[in-house]
């Protein structure tokens, strides 16, 4: 079944591999980005292109509703945006907090409010989160505080995303990567073994699969994939 699918954080290197694999399955791709800039081979691939600060919660509504003007058909959230940073307890501090429930939380929720809202009128639609391994394990999430704490609450949202949307064909999913082998990552560590890490093709196939027809039989799925990392 051809979806009709919005993907945060579209041009990141997890976004470019998701907008690959369900450009080749024929799915109507809707995307924002902000940082990172397209390119030409990029632009085929997408319906539509959108810069958009997603910190910002009445550009994000603003932005949704003349979407789903245009596209009333958008059945499908896939909401990457968000980034990471190292920091300890004592390394941490209100700022750090701050930027990281920017980066990782309200880029969500921002978004996934006015999509619930589309998704309760039309009857029904799919939210797909990245989570992250520190996020629900304190071993992992030690020496990432910040980062840890403002994934933590993707899966707290999915669940009631889950709970509230029910009875009207509303789920929602997170993935939980260990380390994606992206360049920047090779880079920050260099000595490690890459072989064991998650290759962003895998994380996309997972991302298509749950928007598959089997996919949308399941219910509040967590996805841990970690490979041998």
């Amino acid at each position: 079944m051809q979806r009709t699918i919005l993907i945060t954080g579209a041009t990141g290197n997890l976004g470019k591999e998701v907008v690959n694999t369900l450009h080749a399955e024929g799915h109507t791709l809707l995307t924002t980005y902000h940082s990172t800039q397209p390119d030409e081979t990029f632009k085929q691939k997408v319906t539509l292109l959108e810069s958009l600060d997603l910190d910002e919660e009445s550009a994000s509504s603003n932005f949704l509703h003349k979407l789903t003007d245009r596209f009333p058909k958008l059945d499908a959230a896939v909401l990457l945006a968000g980034g990471y940073a190292p920091g300890s307890i004592d390394q941490t501090d209100e700022s750090l907090i701050n930027q990281q429930l920017d980066l990782n939380f309200r880029t969500a929720w921002n978004m996934a409010k006015p999509v619930m809202d589309h998704f309760k009128k039309r009857g029904g639609g799919q939210f797909i989160f990245m989570g992250s391994r520190p996020a629900i394990s304190p071993e992992a999430g030690k020496s990432s505080v910040a980062y840890a704490l403002s994934k933590s609450l993707l899966f707290s949202l999915a669940d009631i995303i889950n709970a509230d949307g029910k009875a009207m064909g509303i789920t929602a999913s997170v993935i939980v990567p260990s380390i994606l082998d992206t360049p920047q990552n090779r880079k920050d560590m260099p000595d490690a073994d890459f072989s064991k890490w998650v290759r962003t093709q895998d994380v996309a196939k997972t991302i298509s699969f749950i928007l598959s027809d089997q996919g949308q039989l399941l219910r509040q799925p967590v996805f841990k994939i970690y490979n041998r990392s």
